[in-house]
């Protein structure tokens, strides 16, 4: 899945990843903050980022502030959990989230909203928690992008499923990290030509457009060994000693 470019190819195309966690995360316990994302994200040249936590919106202002200062738009966003099926939110506010509950109610809030929301269904053909599977075809009308899981070496590709809906229906694939680790950040994203001016809604409208390019390698032993160790031990355990110290 990776379409490597070198520098002078790129031209004038920008990095993306607009599904990541960091330690504001409300479910996930993570261990990095969004300030040390920003700085990896400024080191690697990325120019836009999503951070979405789960069930709540990311708008700590001076996270914002200082992606600006790095140059790095950073789109407000959350991945909720709608009826045990996750989606992203990209362009929200606290406000638009919160009375979700079922799909009915996200088709209203996208009607309310029109073309400045944008919403990705992630990891939709993996089995470990809050993937939508085979209902996506039912609610394909909820959403503007599929995801591109990182999670995939050689026979093991979910998103095999995920690229044959995807053209079915005319939605653009979008690669992203889904880091929960922060040396998970910087080698699965998505690039597109640079908009004019770049923002939100520029970037949006260049999503929909679909003339990306998405970078997906596959794991590597170390990411498959160090994965399988966060989702099955590390996390498991620190949610544990974090019931515990509440």
């Amino acid at each position: 899945m990776s379409t490597s470019t070198s520098r002078e190819e790129e031209g004038d195309w920008i990095k993306l990843d607009l599904h990541i966690h960091t330690f504001d995360d409300p479910k996930d316990k993570l261990d990095y903050s969004a300030h040390e994302l920003l700085a990896r994200a400024r080191r690697l040249g990325f120019s836009v980022l999503a951070i979405t936590l789960h069930d709540a919106v990311f708008d700590r202002p001076e996270v914002f502030a200082a992606a600006q200062r790095l140059g790095i738009l950073l789109i407000p966003a959350a991945e909720m959990r709608i009826e045990g099926a996750d989606i992203i939110f990209l362009n929200v506010t606290a406000q638009d989230v919160e009375g979700l509950r079922n799909f009915d109610d996200v088709r209203r809030l996208r009607a309310r909203r029109g073309q400045s929301l944008f919403t990705v269904a992630p990891h939709p053909f993996y089995l470990l928690g809050g993937s939508i599977g085979k209902r996506l075809l039912n609610e394909i009308d909820c959403f503007d992008a599929i995801e591109l899981c990182h999670f995939h070496k050689g026979l093991f590709n979910p998103n095999r499923r995920a690229m044959m809906v995807a053209e079915q229906f005319g939605k653009p694939l979008i690669a992203t990290s889904d880091a929960h680790q922060l040396s998970a950040f910087g080698r699965h994203y998505t690039s597109m030509p640079r908009p004019s001016p770049l923002t939100t809604e520029t970037v949006l409208t260049q999503l929909r457009a679909g003339a990306l390019r998405i970078n997906s390698p596959a794991a590597t032993f170390q990411e498959i060994i160090s994965t399988f160790y966060f989702v099955f031990i590390e996390h498991p355990l620190r949610s544990r000693f974090h019931h515990h110290e509440h």
